[in-house]
Order: C-alpha cells, then sequence, then structure tokens
C-alpha cells in the first residue's frame, strides 16, 4: 500500500523531508509551506503539504491531501 503520511518527518528540515516524500510517492506533488501561507480548503490526493516553522523545520505530520 502507498504511503500517506510521514509522521517521522516531523522535526525534520524542510528539504530532506520534501526529498523523502518525492522518493516514497513520486506520484504526488509536495508544497512546502510557511507559517501564515494561504492554502486552499480542497482536498488533493495528489498533494503532499509539508507545513514548516520559520527555521525550515517541519512542525505537521505531512500526509496526501
Amino acid at each position: 500500500m502507498s504511503k500517506s503520511s510521514w509522521p517521522e518527518l516531523v522535526g525534520v528540515m524542510a528539504t530532506p523531508a520534501a526529498t523523502q516524500i518525492a522518493h516514497d510517492r513520486p506520484d504526488v506533488a509536495v508544497e512546502v509551506l510557511p507559517p501564515g501561507a494561504p492554502l486552499t480548503p480542497d482536498y488533493n490526493p495528489e498533494r503532499v503539504r509539508v507545513f514548516i516553522d520559520t527555521n525550515g523545520i517541519v512542525s505537521q505530520t505531512p500526509a496526501i491531501g
């Protein structure tokens, strides 16, 4: 089964986190989003949002959607 979330990436820098997600799921688009970034409320099964803090560290579990 395809991976749909990456809890192990919380606390990791954005670039290696995005690289890991792209490696695990080359079929999805990875969006790295800083604090306060505008978001669309839609669900997209071909997208993974990576929320980072002001230091570029993943702050929430990246997941499909």
